[in-house]
């Protein structure tokens, strides 16, 4: 069985927008991920540590433990062995209280990445893939939301370019999610219900040949 680590936030928590409650594993897209893999005969587990708020390297000043650069080497050495490790992170780099844009989530992303190839996992064990997921852009934000991601949509311009960037310079997979699906039509930061199942399939793919084979750097669209 090939171990899957997705590490990312609220949008793979599967939070349902303008609410605080959560989507099914099934109807999340890492559950969607795991049972089209598993229907097309990839003998599969994902893993989920998608913590709501949750930044590249940043702290949030309103609450402590979102920095995901904190602690993340010890989650790789924990659910070793991994056969790929999925990053999409970002979204939360472009709240109110940070001034940042995408080159500051693109810093933040490389800084993950040299973590997960650097994590303590036992002798012989395999240095996982990584795969980059760009989030799709934040539209306008909607809702209770809209005050702590006010201007959002203009900080994270260019997220996806320089993600991909980050992923070529380093020699990683990378996806880009706005590609095959927007942010939620409710909030304008989340995923809506169809929309992780979207992602999920569309993921489900990619993941299969990377799983499959090795070196199948950057994706463009199907």
């Amino acid at each position: 069985m090939k171990q899957i680590l997705i590490y990312s936030d609220s949008l793979s928590w599967g939070i349902i927008p303008l609410t605080r409650n959560r989507l099914d594993f099934e109807q999340r897209w890492p559950g969607v991920l795991e049972n089209q893999l598993r229907q097309s005969g990839t003998d599969v587990r994902v893993i989920e540590d998608c913590l709501n708020g949750r930044r590249t390297m940043y702290e949030d000043p309103l609450k402590p433990g979102r920095n995901g650069l904190v602690g993340l080497a010890q989650r790789v050495e924990l659910n070793s062995p991994l056969a790929l490790v999925i990053l999409m992170l970002g979204t939360n780099d472009f709240q109110f209280n940070h001034d940042h844009v995408a080159s500051d989530a693109a810093r933040g992303m490389t800084e993950l990445i040299k973590a997960v190839r650097s994590a303590p996992i036992e002798p012989g064990m395999p240095v996982p893939d990584v795969l980059i997921v760009a989030a799709p852009p934040i539209t306008e934000p909607k809702g209770d939301i809209a005050a702590k991601f006010k201007n959002a949509e203009k900080k994270c311009a260019g997220l996806a370019a320089a993600y991909k960037k980050v992923s070529e310079e380093v020699n990683c997979h990378f996806f880009d999610a706005g590609l095959v699906t927007t942010s939620s039509k409710v909030d304008g930061v989340h995923l809506d219900l169809e929309q992780h199942a979207i992602l999920g399939k569309a993921l489900s793919g990619f993941v299969a040949d990377i799983l499959q084979q090795k070196g199948n750097w950057g994706f463009e669209g199907r």
